[in-house]
């Protein structure tokens, strides 16, 4: 059986450090599907980097939950639907600037995407709502001459018959990030994306912890290893900062070499 690579203690594994203490200091970050897994992890980073940080979700209980942790109470959680184009409108126009904006509302309905109901709301949640924010937020990216960074996915690359509206939604976010970069790169905005691969999360739960499936997907990593979610702010905090003032329109892969090993 192939030996999965261990896996760095979770309490070492801070790419932030990485990056200059304060480097966001002043600057208003937006972090949508921000309750759990990857869009925490990120509104995490920045805020450890000086950002003042909104992390907005739908869950009522989540949130609160959130609120109440102390080791969270530098970041601002609040409650938007995302699939309302009002509650967003509403939400933006009320923010004073704005300089970062992270798309990462995303879900996924194994199986059941193949009803059209459900079709329709995994686009609207991964792919709709990144254009509702995106939109609302541009007079204030454009003001501050701002980033967008999209979530998208291994799967925008790959097929999983489980997901086909995943699969579709991911997908978009290439076309529509690429659409946007060149729309608002007049104004000096710049829109990329991040494609996670396999990482440690509530949605991929049941893969990780079947030992099975777990070894399988990191044998086919180049390095052999799930992700965390912390492997995803480096690469969020590096295109939402000058290092990366010439980069726009790209989708860039964090899965560990999964993708390249197909």
């Amino acid at each position: 059986m192939t030996q999965t690579a261990p896996q760095k203690d979770s309490a070492e594994n801070q790419e932030i450090h990485a990056f200059r203490a304060g480097l966001f200091s002043g600057k208003t970050v937006l972090v949508s599907g921000a309750t759990s897994g990857i869009g925490l992890a990120i509104a995490e980073g920045f805020a450890s980097l000086g950002a003042r940080v909104i992390a907005t979700g739908s869950s009522s209980a989540k949130l609160e939950a959130l609120r109440a942790d102390g080791a969270l109470s530098h970041i601002r959680f609040e409650r938007v639907d995302v699939r309302n184009v009002d509650d967003i409108n509403r939400f933006c126009s009320a923010l004073e600037s704005l300089d970062v904006l992270i798309n990462a509302a995303g879900v996924a309905r194994p199986i059941e995407e193949y009803r059209d109901d459900v079709f329709r709301e995994v686009l609207d949640v991964n792919l709709t709502a990144a254009m509702r924010f995106s939109m609302a937020a541009r007079p204030l990216l454009e003001r501050s001459k701002g980033v967008v960074v999209n979530i998208a996915s291994m799967l925008s690359y790959l097929a999983d018959v489980e997901v086909p509206a995943y699969c579709a939604s991911k997908t978009g976010i290439l076309g529509l990030t690429r659409a946007l970069a060149h729309s608002f790169g007049v104004a000096g905005v710049r829109v990329n994306a991040i494609a996670p691969g396999y990482h440690r999360t509530d949605m991929t739960r049941a893969l990780w912890e079947t030992p099975s499936s777990a070894e399988k997907i990191a044998a086919r990593a180049a390095l052999k290893r799930w992700g965390e979610t912390e492997d995803l702010v480096g690469a969020a905090v590096f295109l939402a900062s000058h290092a990366a003032a010439f980069v726009t329109g790209v989708t860039l892969p964090v899965d560990g070499g999964y993708v390249s090993g197909s």
